[in-house]
């Protein structure tokens, strides 16, 4: 462990035991070794936290821009880079003391950039030559943020009713949908395959689809936790049993 601005090495060890236990397939498995270099790196130069979170910011920015002008590909390969970005930051904030306000910040770049990232994507499409009607796609389009919103709301009444407990970790079940629930990373993926099929637009009417389907099973997941509080049976994680 290091203070925020002072240099440091980040052990592989320490990496390990600071990752996340439940998050999407991407993070866990793709992007978890890569990340590790940019974190042992800004650690041992002693890169503020803070910094880190500007980097994934201003990326994020360009990603907007390319999707907004119907640039996909380039979009999208940039936005690899931003996930890999925004791992870093958090294994950082995670292993260095980092100021609450910092903490603040980065996780509202993180909820967000890719909200932004959709509208632009509904927005290209026009420019890429597959627009959505003006009211069915302004529909999708708040199918996705509010849908995206409400999902971190059950996240947040979850942390907050159970003990800190992310209720994605609560059953075995809840942590295998995680996997591949709506979110950045999942919703790239659908976005990136339609995309290959030259069709965009469906791409964001199934991420629409796929946000409204993961806001009804973690809905569904908080209530039945709900209940089991009501009853007075303990809650706790299965990782840790």
């Amino acid at each position: 462990m290091t203070s925020e601005g002072t240099s440091g090495a980040i052990t592989r060890a320490a990496y390990d035991e600071g990752f996340p236990r439940v998050s999407d397939a991407l993070t866990l498995h793709l992007w978890r070794r890569p990340a590790f270099v940019p974190v042992q790196w800004s650690a041992a130069a002693g890169m503020p936290v803070s910094a880190a979170i500007l980097v994934e910011a201003l990326l994020a920015a360009f990603v907007f821009a390319l999707f907004w002008t119907g640039r996909f590909w380039a979009g999208l390969l940039l936005s690899v880079i931003v996930m890999l970005v925004s791992v870093a930051a958090l294994m950082l904030a995670r292993l260095v003391h980092t100021a609450p306000a910092t903490n603040r910040v980065r996780v509202a770049v993180e909820v967000f950039a890719p909200l932004l990232w959709w509208w632009g994507w509904a927005h290209g499409l026009a420019a890429y030559g597959r627009p959505l009607e003006p009211i069915y796609a302004t529909m999708v389009l708040w199918v996705v943020v509010g849908g995206t919103i409400a999902v971190r709301i059950v996240e947040t009444l979850a942390l907050q009713r159970f003990n800190g407990m992310e209720i994605h970790a609560w059953r075995p079940i809840d942590s295998k949908f995680r996997l591949a629930s709506a979110g950045p990373n999942p919703n790239l993926v659908i976005l990136a395959a339609s995309l290959l099929f030259g069709r965009p637009d469906s791409g964001l009417v199934l991420v629409a689809w796929w946000t409204l389907i993961s806001l009804i099973f973690h809905s569904v997941r908080l209530a039945q936790l709900t209940e089991q509080q009501a009853r007075r049976h303990k809650i706790v994680s299965w990782l840790d049993e």
